[in-house]
């Protein structure tokens, strides 16, 4: 007799043996899905209220940096001897006030000296000279014009003498030997005068180069002398221009060389600003940039003066002006901080500075996604930067929000979670 199987209901139905195998099936499936749509990026959780987290903007961006210079004087002259010789006195200390051709110290050189009382005795010498020549041509000049004379008179003689002669000779009462005789001498002596004559022009030719070289001679040994006196006066170190003293390194007894620096002279008319900045910027940096910087709430203006192409540890040295009025109390050696401008401001995306940048260099950077519950990591583009913003070149829009604060402990983090 057949008996009739109670039918399972419930649970009992559904987990039946021969049901198991479709429950594989999809436990199987459910597992594939979550392999493919899982999220594969790691997480870090982290303290939303120990983030900085900033909103991105649209608005002028100010492209300018940030410079700490010290001020200087405009001018600074170097303090150097014409003359060597040793210190024998020290009439000025450093920070003295000075005018042009004060005395700040007093040499002494002996070799100076000699050299000076030598130059005196060659000058004698030379005048001698020159006096004993012009005494001896002044001789030879008189003994010419007695010689002249003495020929005028013998010419003039022997001219009478042949024209007696003549008269007689024509009328026959002398010999023609005894005219001819006259004629001849008369015309040797008018020869002999005329040879006097042409040395006279040519020994006065002679006489007046002569004595202008030597006067030449003379007074370039009178330069000489004058320069070697200036010498003298070249021992005494004087201030070149109006200013401070504001270095002197001399001890008395010191021996000092020519041309050796020995301290320096502050032109305090006008000051300059000197500036280290950073090698990145060299390129952009010219004369004529205008700057700003404050001074007990008052905005000053400069702009720069020079601009020196080396470049030492990874920084160049620009100098900058003082434009318009200055600080009342502005002193050699006070710290500025500049606000150099290197282009107009124009409008961009920008972000506030932060730590962040160290770590991913401007390449990416986490944000907020719309519920603020965790920020993810995006690829940016990072342009221009002043001492408060980042210029955004691509990667986020204005409204977005965005960390940036230091990421040293997030790792590899994707995202964060809040």
């Amino acid at each position: 007799m057949d008996r009739e199987l109670e039918k399972k209901k419930g649970l009992k139905a559904v987990f039946r043996k021969k049901n198991i195998p479709y429950f594989a099936g999809a436990l199987f499936l459910v597992f594939v899905l979550w392999l493919i749509f899982r999220d594969n990026s790691s997480a870090y959780r982290a303290d939303k209220d120990m983030l900085n987290i900033v909103e991105v903007k649209q608005d002028q961006f100010h492209d300018y940096i940030r410079l700490n210079g010290q001020v200087q004087p405009i001018t600074t002259i170097q303090v150097t001897p014409l003359e060597g010789g040793i210190v024998e006195e020290i009439r000025l200390e450093e920070g003295s006030q000075v005018k042009r051709g004060d005395v700040i110290a007093v040499l002494s050189n002996n070799n100076l000296t000699l050299s000076i009382l030598d130059s005196e005795a060659q000058l004698a010498e030379k005048e001698n000279i020159l006096r004993n020549t012009m005494i001896s041509m002044e001789q030879q000049k008189l003994e010419l014009q007695r010689e002249r004379n003495e020929f005028t008179m013998q010419v003039n003689r022997n001219r009478r003498l042949f024209e007696q002669n003549d008269k007689l000779y024509k009328e026959g009462l002398i010999s023609h030997e005894e005219w001819l005789k006259s004629k001849e001498d008369y015309e040797l002596s008018l020869s002999q005068k005329t040879l006097i004559e042409e040395r006279q022009v040519q020994d006065s030719l002679y006489r007046s180069v002569e004595i202008e070289q030597l006067e030449n001679s003379l007074e370039s040994m009178r330069r000489n002398m004058e320069l070697i006196r200036q010498r003298i006066d070249n021992l005494n170190i004087k201030a070149n221009i109006d200013g401070e003293l504001g270095l002197l390194d001399l001890v008395l007894g010191q021996s000092v060389g020519t041309g050796e620096k020995i301290g320096q002279i502050n032109d305090l008319s006008n000051y300059k600003i000197v500036a280290q900045i950073d090698e990145h910027y060299i390129d952009r940096v010219i004369n004529g940039l205008s700057a700003t910087f404050e001074r007990q709430g008052v905005t000053y203006n400069a702009q720069v003066r020079k601009v020196y192409p080396e470049v030492r540890e990874g920084k160049f040295q620009a100098d900058f002006k003082l434009v318009g009025e200055r600080p009342d109390n502005i002193r050699t050696g006070q710290t500025y901080y500049l606000n150099l401008e290197l282009g107009q401001p124009e409008e961009a995306i920008i972000i506030s500075k932060g730590t962040f940048f160290q770590k991913t260099g401007g390449a990416w950077i986490y944000v907020l996604t719309e519920d603020g519950t965790q920020a993810v990591r995006r690829e940016i583009r990072i342009g221009r930067q002043n001492p408060q913003y980042y210029e955004v070149l691509e990667g986020l829009e204005p409204g977005e929000k965005v960390v940036v604060s230091g990421y040293d402990s997030f790792g590899d983090a994707e995202r964060l979670i809040f």
